[in-house]
């Protein structure tokens, strides 16, 4: 995050998408290689982190949180960002498990394995549970659809095919350190797909996607994701963007569709959130937010939010991808 005291120039926020992937990242990666044996099928409940699955060999049908049946075939791979429940199976008449059911062996590091009985010959497909350091309610996870495939991305990204198969390598070879390369393979996969998904695959002319693709507009948005727990003014804004207040509150709730002061104090009540939520107390982030009192704090955020901040004090962490069910 930048330091407070130094300044942001419009040029410095030149490119409003390597800001906001900048500040998109992933916090923790957790892979399960499945060989599995038909008839098989997974059931993956919800979870807050996201949930990636690549078909290395054999087939698979997906069924997306919206009730779709897709196939996966060698080579293609779904991402569901932001970990919806969903079912994965050999074939949509299969009776699903959930994941928890199966067996699992530590291979190395962030890495286990999964295996039915005689599934050699069968399908293998390798699984990761990927926790960002943001959560559903950022306005980016919130546009995504529910599943994104790399095969409909890929015809616009040539490197998404090479970055899964350089996972698939890592993860089969069982190498000492494997975890932490897959987990900068994931980084690098996942902004690519994000980036691929901005540019060509989502259609929206309005909101958060027009506001990243307008470069005026844009840079604001990525100066305040960058410093979400800044205590941004309009005025200040609008020098990003080198408007005047007007005219740059004008057009920002034209792009964006809210105003500028409603927009900033979403964003910086969702970072309080994941304060709360990481363990800190009420009344620190009140203070670090800039309140001279958390009983004013605290009504800000549940007008916000919905809820009060005592709601997401010390809840208890997402089950990763591997939890027993």
């Amino acid at each position: 995050m930048l330091d407070h005291s130094s300044k942001i120039s419009p040029t410095s926020v030149a490119d409003p998408l390597t800001e906001m992937l900048r500040g998109l990242r992933l916090d923790g990666v957790e892979y399960g290689r499945c060989r599995l044996a038909e008839p098989w099928g997974t059931l993956f409940p919800a979870q807050d982190a996201a949930r990636f699955h690549f078909i290395s060999s054999g087939s698979a049908a997906l069924k997306t949180p919206s009730g779709e049946w897709l196939q996966l075939r060698a080579g293609d791979a779904a991402l569901l960002p932001r970990g919806d429940a969903h079912v994965l199976a050999s074939a949509p008449d299969v009776d699903p498990l959930p994941f928890g059911r199966y067996g699992r062996k530590q291979v190395c590091d962030g890495v286990f394995d999964v295996e039915t009985a005689n599934a050699r010959g069968g399908t293998l497909a390798f699984t990761a549970s990927m926790r960002f350091n943001i959560d559903k309610l950022h306005p980016l996870l919130q546009l995504m659809p529910d599943t994104m495939l790399t095969s409909d991305l890929a015809q616009n990204e040539p490197a998404i095919p090479h970055l899964l198969e350089a996972m698939a390598r890592e993860v089969d070879m069982d190498r000492v350190g494997a975890g932490g390369i897959l987990a900068r393979l994931a980084d690098v996969l996942m902004a690519t797909m994000i980036r691929a998904w901005v540019e060509h695959g989502c259609v929206e002319t309005s909101g958060w996607i027009a506001a990243v693709r307008s470069p005026d507009v844009g840079r604001v948005l990525a100066a305040i994701h960058l410093e979400p727990d800044r205590d941004w003014t309009v005025a200040e804004l609008a020098r990003l963007m080198g408007a005047s207040r007007s005219g740059f509150a004008e057009r920002f709730a034209r792009v964006v569709g809210e105003t500028p002061a409603r927009y900033v104090a979403k964003v910086r009540m969702h970072q309080a959130r994941l304060w709360l939520k990481d363990g800190m107390r009420v009344a620190t982030a009140a203070e670090r937010l800039g309140y001279d009192a958390e009983a004013s704090f605290s009504r800000a955020f549940k007008r916000i939010i919905g809820a009060p901040p005592s709601a997401f004090r010390n809840r208890d962490p997402a089950p990763t991808m591997l939890a027993a069910e």
